[in-house]
């Protein structure tokens, strides 16, 4: 092989090139052959190896494979072929340039540490799949191990690029990087946090320019303007900036709409307090005097068949109220309200929509309305959810029923 190399150099030379001609020509005749071995050993490894672990996929039982295949971990092996050749080889093309060949030994030394980065990180995610499809370990935080494991594999990788580039070995660059890094942690700690959170918040993609967050902690509600090292900026509503620690968006609780503006609308969920003394069944003529309100019409005219042929089978004594199935005042409101709303043109008709009863409390009964307006900006959000209560507290009314308010207790003065 160590002849070889000299073969088109002596070739060269016998057409009366100079000596550092012949060198060069040499030079560049067997790097184009290396180019070509490269080239071939990279394309059959990964026909072998990609067919290969296929078929070997399509027999097996196990997942394992398939998922070895689909996150390419075979292809990124296969290019290990080509790098073998390509060390094993380079002395013999740079064997007359000594220094070029130290400088691409370098590039070939950080090209390797990056192709085992990709390969661990394919086998990576998967095991991260793998152990997703296991009923065990699906309630696990899988991918928070598999980003740790991932992260101290950078790590590793980092460090060992940076002890090739200055020529140290990987123990001895710890070793040197171990006595500084208390220091360094320690004068740098905010621009590390923020460094680590900068990466994590991009990885995990939880906060974006333009996200309108709200962290009570810093008093933030607004739009986030900026995104740095050390803070997040955020513009108020009221105009004012407010500025997060960078690692307190992943160390702290936020609520981020993203989500409200990317889907179809925007939630309304507000109650109003009925008075509980208001509530009572429906006689025969309340229900006749509500029929004339359009909207709950077709579902007094059912409801009422349904109920009269129920008491009938049943011979219910309907001289009392209180006896078998009635309507009642606010059962009949409750379907009015998810009528309305049903009907509104501000509302999103493909998201919930529900009217329901909560929990009796000492002030009444919350009658809780929840639905999506379809448009989400917040001066129209406000308008149509304002439209909704007022037709909703004025149409309270027509039902005999009242709203809760409270009334202040006026004391008399002494007449002492």
């Amino acid at each position: 092989m160590f002849l070889f190399n000299r073969y088109f150099y002596d070739y060269f030379c016998e057409f009366g090139f100079t000596d550092d001609w012949a060198k060069f020509f040499n030079m560049l005749t067997l790097l184009a052959i290396l180019c070509i071995i490269i080239y071939v050993s990279d394309v059959l490894a990964r026909i072998v190896l990609v067919k290969s672990f296929t078929k070997l996929a399509s027999r097996s039982k196990t997942e394992f494979d398939d998922l070895l295949v689909s996150h390419k971990a075979p292809r990124n092996i296969a290019h290990l072929v080509p790098l073998f050749f390509t060390i094993k080889l380079f002395p013999l093309v740079f064997s007359d340039y000594p220094k070029i060949e130290a400088f691409l030994v370098v590039l070939l030394k950080l090209y390797g540490i990056l192709l085992t980065i990709w390969i661990l990180r394919s086998v990576l995610r998967t095991l991260e799949s793998y152990f997703k499809t296991l009923p065990r370990l699906r309630d696990k935080p899988i991918d928070s191990y598999i980003q740790v494991v991932m992260l101290f594999v950078w790590i590793i990788g980092v460090a060992s690029s940076l002890a090739v580039l200055i020529d140290l070995s990987f123990l001895k660059f710890f070793t040197t990087i171990g006595a500084a890094s208390a220091v360094l942690l320690l004068i740098f700690k905010d621009t590390i946090l923020g460094f680590v959170a900068s990466i994590q918040v991009a990885i995990n993609d939880s906060l974006r320019i333009g996200d309108w967050i709200t962290m009570d902690k810093y008093g933030a509600d607004g739009d986030v303007i900026e995104i740095n090292l050390s803070t997040v900026q955020v513009q108020n509503f009221d105009k004012t900036i407010t500025n997060i620690p960078t690692y307190a968006i992943i160390s702290e609780s936020f609520k981020n709409w993203r989500g409200m503006q990317s889907s179809g609308g925007r939630r309304i969920k507000r109650s109003i307090l009925i008075r509980s003394r208001s509530i009572h069944f429906l006689t025969d003529d309340e229900i006749e005097n509500l029929k004339k309100i359009q909207l709950i019409t077709p579902y007094l005219e059912t409801k009422q068949k349904e109920l009269k042929a129920y008491n009938e089978k049943y011979k219910i004594d309907k001289t009392t109220l209180i006896n078998g199935r009635n309507l009642t005042n606010l059962g009949v409101f409750r379907k009015y309200a998810q009528t309305y709303i049903e009907n509104h043109s501000g509302i999103n008709k493909d998201m919930i929509i529900m009217v329901r009863q909560l929990e009796p409390t000492s002030q009444g009964i919350p009658l809780e309305i929840y639905a999506f307006s379809s448009d989400k900006r917040w001066v129209n959000y406000e308008y149509i959810m304002s439209d909704i209560f007022d037709h909703i507290l004025s149409a309270i009314n027509y039902f005999d029923l009242e709203l809760f308010e409270l009334t202040p207790t006026i004391v008399e003065p002494s007449k002492n």
